[in-house]
């Protein structure tokens, strides 16, 4: 009978931890890997070790910015993609909602619709994102990367980086009167 009760008492605490784990991942905070050299230099750097290559970051994403969609250019975000919603991708926001947006390539000149952003990955050579299939709706964000959890050599905060070397994410349509243009 003893060992009953302490089996049940394990499932039962274990099945606690579970369900505020689930909740704690989805709602406030979780860690993820980046594959990939899209986000690079930012993340999974070309660098050797004694070991070998080090690749495979693993970062924090906080999720309260969901709750008012606050987001700045310049923030990394992981959101599901558009043409493959099984598929997380982690890319930085160029432009919110408003905005303008050009691209090298082809100089066109796009303003971003409402509930979109435009994102962009920090490799472009690498990189799969709205120069491909355009502002991406805001609803597919799934959070903000804050950190670099892993390696412990890389441990730190992301750096923000802003469009065209603007030290402030202000510098938009609706605080300055006037448009922004990236051309990135």
């Amino acid at each position: 009978m003893a060992n009953r009760n302490l089996v049940w008492n394990v499932v039962k605490k274990s099945f606690t931890f579970g369900i505020i784990g689930v909740t704690i991942s989805d709602r406030y905070a979780s860690v993820v890997p980046i594959r990939g050299a899209s986000m690079s230099p930012t993340f999974n750097p070309i660098a050797t070790s004694l070991t070998g290559p080090m690749t495979g970051d693993y970062v924090l994403v906080e999720k309260f910015c969901l709750e008012k969609y606050k987001f700045s250019p310049g923030d990394v975000i992981v959101y599901r993609s558009p043409c493959n919603y099984k598929e997380k991708q982690v890319k930085r926001i160029i432009a919110l909602p408003g905005d303008w947006v050009g691209t090298r390539q082809t100089y066109d000149v796009v303003k971003v619709p409402e509930g979109h952003c435009w994102v962009e990955g920090d490799n472009p050579e690498c990189s799969m994102d709205s120069r491909s299939f355009g502002p991406i709706p805001m609803g597919l964000i799934q959070g903000r990367v804050s950190h670099i959890v892993w390696p412990p050599q890389r441990i730190g905060a992301v750096e923000k980086k802003y469009p065209q070397g603007e030290s402030n994410p202000t510098n938009s349509t609706k605080t300055q009167g006037r448009e922004r243009t990236s051309f990135s």
